[in-house]
């Protein structure tokens, strides 16, 4: 072995201790930059959910006195109401889902369901026989839902 050599190993791994000190700056700067831009998309995302809940439409459920739903009416509300996250899909999830709201007032319980301004349709279609949905403002304020088309799928045959 001679004084200024260095076995293989050694020279590896100082080699790639040579790479990693050269990279290390733009790394740092690579890192830093998805770092801010990450950032960013997170500060928009919660820009859309603020305004997606501060839009939100409600509207109150009366069930009747005689009011009491099979399995088969519940399964198909709670398709129902499924509907509203997709009539808001450019929103994030946070700000489309539907809610369920109870309160008691005077002695009273009331049940509002809130959803998304552009679900408000949905929102308003009774979902069971002997329940009446109340809306806050006019019928003639709701627009219509419009769902995208699904492309179809093809066959692996």
């Amino acid at each position: 072995m001679n004084g200024g050599s260095l076995p293989d190993g050694a020279k590896l791994l100082l080699d790639i201790a040579h790479w990693i000190a050269v990279a290390a700056p733009y790394m740092a700067i690579v890192v830093a930059a998805g770092f801010i831009a990450a950032c960013g998309i997170s500060w928009r995302r919660a820009l859309l959910v603020r305004d997606a809940l501060a839009g939100r439409v409600r509207v109150e459920t009366v069930p009747t006195s005689t009011f009491d739903p099979g399995e088969g009416e519940v399964r198909r509300w709670s398709q129902h109401l499924g509907r509203v996250s997709y009539a808001a899909s450019s929103t994030p999830r946070r700000g489309r889902a539907a809610r369920l709201h109870y309160s008691a007032r005077n002695g009273r319980m009331h049940c509002y369901l809130e959803g998304h301004a552009h679900a408000q349709a949905v929102l308003t279609m009774p979902g069971f026989a002997e329940v009446e949905i109340r809306a806050g403002g006019s019928r003639s304020d709701i627009q219509p839902v419009r769902f995208d088309v699904p492309t179809p799928r093809r066959s692996r045959s």
